[in-house]
C-alpha cells in the first residue's frame, strides 16, 4: 500500500494548482485523477472558458504556468461593458482607470488545466493515479483509499477537489445549502461581425444575463447565455440560423449579426455550500466547496484562492511540524475560505434579484444607480480593484505586488 500525506480527489484546474504550490515541500502527494489532461486543440476553441483575474494571473505565474498559457491562447481584456435591456442602465469599467493594462484574460478551461498538468508532472514529490477511486476507510489520523485497478494508499489529508458533484464530499457525508438558479447557461462559441475590441460585455435582461467574452481571435466571442431551463431546450434545438438571429437580437446587435461555429452545450446553474470546508482529515476546495452564478465569472478565481490558501496553510502546519489531519489545525482555512466565498455567494444572490424584477419602479431605480456608479470613479475604482484581486484577504502567492 502506498502511503502519502495529502491525497487530491481531483485532476481538474483547483486541485492542480494546489498540487504545485506544494511542489518545493517534503510532503509527499498523490493526485487522483481518471482523465488525464490532453494537450488543447488549438484549431478550435473548447467551450468552457474562465475570466482569469489578475490575482489569478500572479497565481499561475508562481506556480510556472502562466508561460505555458500564454504560449497556448489567451484573450487579454481592459474594457468592460455592462448594460440593461430597454433602460438607461449602464456601466463601464476600464483598465485605464485603475492604470492597468487590462483587467483580465479569458482563458479555456482546457489551456488552464494542460498548463498546471504538465507542471504537476514535473515534480519529484507528486504520483498521479488515474483512476477511479471505490471505497473510502476512515481513522482519526489516517484515510485509506482503494481504486478500481486494485491500487490502494493511505493519506493523512483527503482533499476533495473533484467538482460539483464532488463523491468525496459525499462520502465524507457533509450536507449542502443549496439552491437553483432557475437558469440554465448557454454555451457556445460565436464569431461576430464586428470586432470585439478586447472588451466583455454583458447585458441583462428579462431572460437573464447574456455575457459576450473576448476571445484570441478579433472576431470570436465565447457566450454565456443564462436564461429559464425551458427556454434553453428551445434555444437548443432552433436551427442554427434562427439561433444566430435570435442571439444578435438578444445582444442589442453590439457586435452585428452572430454566428455560432459548431455545438452548443447547456448547463444547469445551482447555488451550492458545503456545511463544512473542513474537518478531521479531509478539506474541500474548489467547486467541492461552493458553486455560485457565473454572471460575475468569479467562480473558478474564487476556486484557485482556495487551492492557494490550503497550500499556504499546509505549509505552515508542515514548517512547525503540526499535524495535517487535526482538524482544529484546519479551522483557520476553512474560516478564511468561507467568508470569501460567503460574500460571493450573496453578491451574486443580490445581482440576480436586482435584475430579475422588471417592475417599472425598480428599473428606474437601477438605471439610476449604475448610472450614478458610473460616474462615482473613486466607487467604481474600489470595485474593480476587488473584483480584479488587487484587494481583499488573498492568500500571499496570489498578490499582486506590482499595483
Amino acid at each position: 500500500m502506498q502511503a502519502v500525506d495529502i491525497a487530491i480527489i481531483g485532476g481538474g484546474m483547483v486541485g492542480l494548482a494546489l498540487a504545485r504550490a506544494l511542489a518545493d515541500s517534503p510532503l509527499r502527494i498523490a493526485i487522483v485523477e481518471p482523465s488525464p489532461a490532453q494537450s488543447p486543440d488549438l484549431a478550435n476553441y473548447s467551450l468552457r472558458v474562465s475570466a482569469l483575474s489578475l490575482s489569478s494571473q500572479r497565481l499561475l505565474e508562481s506556480l510556472g504556468a502562466w508561460d505555458e498559457i500564454v504560449a497556448q491562447r489567451l484573450a487579454p481584456y481592459h474594457d468592460m461593458q455592462v448594460w440593461e435591456r430597454d433602460s438607461f442602465a449602464k456601466i463601464r469599467f476600464q483598465a485605464k482607470q485603475v492604470m492597468l493594462p487590462q483587467i483580465g484574460h479569458i482563458v479555456e478551461n482546457e489551456v488552464i488545466r494542460y498548463a498546471l498538468w504538465q507542471q504537476v508532472c514535473s515534480q519529484s514529490n507528486v504520483a498521479i493515479i488515474e483512476s477511479s477511486v471505490e471505497k473510502l476507510h476512515r481513522g482519526e489520523t489516517e484515510s485509506w483509499l482503494s481504486f478500481d485497478n486494485d491500487q490502494s494508499l493511505s493519506c493523512k489529508l483527503l482533499v476533495a477537489a473533484d467538482g460539483a458533484n464532488s463523491w468525496l464530499r459525499q462520502q465524507l457525508d457533509i450536507p449542502l445549502t443549496y439552491w437553483d438558479y432557475q437558469h440554465t447557461a448557454i454555451v457556445a462559441t460565436i464569431k461576430t461581425e464586428m470586432p470585439h475590441q478586447n472588451c466583455a460585455r454583458q447585458i441583462f435582461s428579462q431572460e437573464g444575463p447574456l455575457a459576450f467574452l473576448p476571445l484570441a481571435e478579433a472576431d470570436h466571442c465565447s457566450i454565456v447565455w443564462s436564461v429559464s431551463p425551458d427556454r434553453a431546450a428551445e434555444l437548443q434545438a432552433l436551427p442554427e440560423l434562427e439561433f444566430n438571429r435570435q442571439l444578435s437580437i438578444a445582444f442589442d446587435a453590439r457586435l452585428g449579426l452572430c454566428e455560432r461555429g459548431g455545438e452548443i452545450a447547456a448547463f444547469p446553474l445551482r447555488m451550492r455550500y458545503a456545511r463544512d470546508f473542513a474537518g478531521q482529515g479531509f478539506a474541500l476546495i474548489g467547486d467541492a466547496a461552493h458553486t455560485i452564478h457565473p454572471l460575475a465569472g468569479q467562480g473558478v478565481n474564487l476556486g484557485l484562492m482556495d487551492a492557494a490558501a490550503l497550500a499556504e496553510d499546509i505549509l505552515a502546519l508542515q514548517a512547525t511540524g503540526k499535524s495535517l489531519s487535526d482538524y482544529a489545525n484546519l479551522r483557520h482555512f476553512e474560516r478564511w475560505r468561507k467568508s470569501e466565498a460567503t460574500q460571493m455567494i450573496a453578491s451574486m444572490e443580490f445581482f440576480k434579484r436586482l435584475f430579475g424584477n422588471n417592475l417599472a419602479p425598480l428599473k428606474l431605480v437601477r438605471g439610476l444607480g449604475m448610472n450614478l456608479l458610473d460616474k462615482a470613479e473613486p466607487l467604481k475604482q474600489q470595485a474593480m480593484r476587488r473584483a480584479l484581486g488587487l484587494e481583499g484577504d488573498l492568500p500571499r502567492r496570489a498578490k499582486v505586488r506590482s499595483y
